[in-house]
């Protein structure tokens, strides 16, 4: 687990001006998060919002293909321009930028989401799918999560985000990896500092209550989630509890590559080909 040198208190930032950054989120156009970094960006940046209009939490890396999908732009409501889209995090990342934007961004932004995106969350979350989305697209991508799913003060998740773009030049990030960032829920005076960290492993214990409908059909409703303590010392979760921002380089590509070196040395042959003639006793 490696220290970033970045120091709670932002107050000195200055930004890189004129990126050209999207904007986007798996909570829905109008959540807090979203307006909250928009906020700490806007003035510095040429921003645009391409978000889903409602919550799309917890569908990993989906797409829409058996249904349209409806665009419109957003009114004063949300206090910036862009587009509220009716599907899933990647599928906005892929009509902004292919259809919506006249110019391909400089880089993706999912977030800020309610809830942190550590261990095999980052599977199912539609905010680190977004910026993984934008690195199969070739740009660079940031996913940035809150650590609760209570009411939140997002200002300080924020103004980290902003500090982190500032910085990107500076650290050694290609266009076909992404930046995972989770944020302590925890007053500004209180966060220890950054930590690049690998992705945990840690078991998630799942709880589902099991209920009756009108009609007396059985369903399920999962009732919550419980992340494991065994995920390492230089891991994600565990460093996110102790009160640091981890940040957790992530890529689309899933090859478990030392699986896949001790399996060459196990070649597969083919099963025997039936030729469909009858041996005669």
């Amino acid at each position: 687990m490696t220290a970033l040198g970045l120091t709670p208190s932002l107050a000195s930032s200055r930004l890189r001006l004129d990126m050209r950054i999207l904007l986007t989120n798996d909570d829905g156009v109008y959540a807090p998060g979203l307006a909250a970094l928009h906020s700490a960006l806007n003035g510095n940046h040429e921003l645009f919002v391409v978000a889903p209009e409602t919550e799309q939490s917890a569908v990993g890396h989906s797409i829409t293909l058996a249904d349209p999908i409806r665009v419109r732009r957003l009114g004063p409501r949300t206090g910036f321009e862009g587009w509220g889209v009716t599907g899933t995090p990647a599928d906005c990342v892929k009509l902004a930028v292919n259809e919506l934007l006249a110019q391909k961004p400089d880089l993706v932004i999912g977030g800020i989401n309610r809830g942190a995106n550590v261990g095999v969350n980052l599977l199912y979350s539609g905010t680190v799918s977004s910026a993984t989305e934008a690195a199969i697209l070739g740009i660079p991508g940031i996913a940035v999560s809150l650590n609760t799913h209570a009411e939140a003060d997002y200002s300080f998740a924020a103004k980290f985000a902003a500090h982190l773009v500032s910085r990107l030049s500076q650290l050694p990030i290609t266009a076909q990896a992404a930046l995972n960032v989770n944020v302590p829920a925890l007053p500004e005076e209180r966060i220890k500092g950054v930590v690049f960290a690998r992705q945990s492993q840690a078991q998630l214990s799942e709880r589902f209550i099991q209920r009756q409908d009108p009609r007396g059909q059985t369903y399920y409703w999962q009732a919550g989630e419980t992340m494991g303590q065994d995920g390492g010392p230089d891991t994600d979760y565990p460093a996110l509890e102790q009160g640091f921002i981890t940040i957790t380089p992530v890529r689309h590509e899933l090859t478990h590559v030392e699986l896949l070196n001790q399996l060459r040395k196990n070649p597969m042959d083919l099963p025997h080909v039936n030729s469909g003639k009858s041996e005669k006793s």
